[in-house]
């Protein structure tokens, strides 16, 4: 997801992000196992540059966190969805303190409109898609997206 404007950062001041600032967090996007010399080969930087500046990054707590993506079919798990969830009168706390119980939900947002939580889920199958919408019903009405394929 390329940034393509300027971010403002609040720190006792504002201070704004540069281009290479930002051609940092592209090329982590894509790659946020990249090494400082590969980093600092698209920049083009120093590694001890690149460092620094992934380092104030942190400390900005502009990048909060490096992830892996799997691939969850080859671990068995071949069906990915997107449930919403429109939950019952009362039930929102309760929900929001099981969530972490459910180990398919991989993402979960608190939205507005008719629905209150978008979640996307890794199941083995379609039985456990059913067995999970058992659960999910304890707490609201859920909607079912199957995922055919990612774009981007």
């Amino acid at each position: 997801m390329p940034i393509n404007t300027f971010i403002f950062i609040k720190k006792n001041n504002y201070s704004m992000l540069d281009s290479i600032d930002i051609k940092i967090i592209e090329v982590l996007q894509q790659n946020s196992r990249a090494s400082y010399v590969e980093i600092g080969k698209e920049i083009p930087l120093s590694a001890s540059s690149v460092r620094e500046r992934i380092q104030k990054l942190e400390d900005l707590e502009i990048i909060k966190a490096y992830s892996l993506k799997l691939d969850h079919a080859k671990m068995g798990y071949g069906l990915e969805v997107f449930i919403m969830i429109k939950l019952f009168s009362g039930k929102l706390k309760s929900f929001m303190e099981a969530i972490d119980s459910f180990p398919e939900i991989k993402r979960a947002s608190r939205i507005t409109g008719s629905h209150n939580i978008h979640m996307k889920v890794v199941l083995k199958d379609q039985l456990h898609l059913q067995q999970f919408i058992d659960k999910l019903i304890n707490y609201g009405e859920p909607t079912t997206h199957l995922i055919l394929s990612e774009l981007k």
